[in-house]
């Protein structure tokens, strides 16, 4: 993991017998166009109790994959630009798929949403913007700021299983991502 843990990503491996931390059992094998520091998921939530809900039904598909958790918007930078404590991750794939929660320390997720859509490298990455309300000037700046979608969380624990695994199967099984950076427009 080369300093990610100091850094506070925490990288989680899901396998169908539940959650384990990637250090523990090995990466599955990735084709070889795919650098070793691919994460199908980051999660972007400051709340440890918010991080619990969200990874739970996460690791509950039947499929193999690595989530990683940003605690800021500052490390969620970091950890996608290849910055700081992540310089091993410079030229790494974005995420399959970014959850961003708007209300974080150091850099708020609308910052975060701006740095991720002006950088060739991550303006095509899927972002869902997870929100607690769902506040119509919020939800505009997060559409105008280019989110894919926005879903505001259910109170209920199994209403947000069923959102966040709906969510998961969408963008990591039925949508199809562009090959590489966004080319710029002619």
């Amino acid at each position: 993991m080369q300093g990610s843990e100091e850094a506070g990503i925490h990288r989680m491996q899901t396998t169908s017998s539940g959650m384990k931390p990637a250090a523990e059992e090995p990466l599955p094998r990735r084709p070889p166009s795919t650098l070793p520091h691919s994460v199908d998921i980051l999660v972007v939530e400051d709340s440890p109790l918010e991080v619990e809900l969200t990874l739970r039904p996460l690791h509950e598909l039947e499929s193999e994959g690595e989530i990683a958790v940003a605690r800021d918007g500052e490390e969620a930078l970091d950890f996608l630009f290849g910055r700081g404590g992540y310089r091993s991750r410079s030229g790494a794939p974005p995420p399959r798929l970014i959850l961003l929660t708007l209300k974080l320390p150091k850099l708020d997720g609308l910052e975060v949403l701006r740095a991720i859509r002006t950088n060739s490298r991550t303006s095509t990455a899927p972002v869902v913007v997870l929100t607690s309300a769902g506040d119509p000037r919020e939800l505009a700046q997060c559409y105008q700021l280019g989110a894919n979608s926005c879903v505001q969380k259910p109170v209920h624990f199994e209403d947000l299983r069923s959102v966040l695994q709906t969510i998961a199967r969408y963008w990591l099984g039925l949508n199809q991502s562009p090959p590489g950076p966004a080319l710029p427009l002619v």
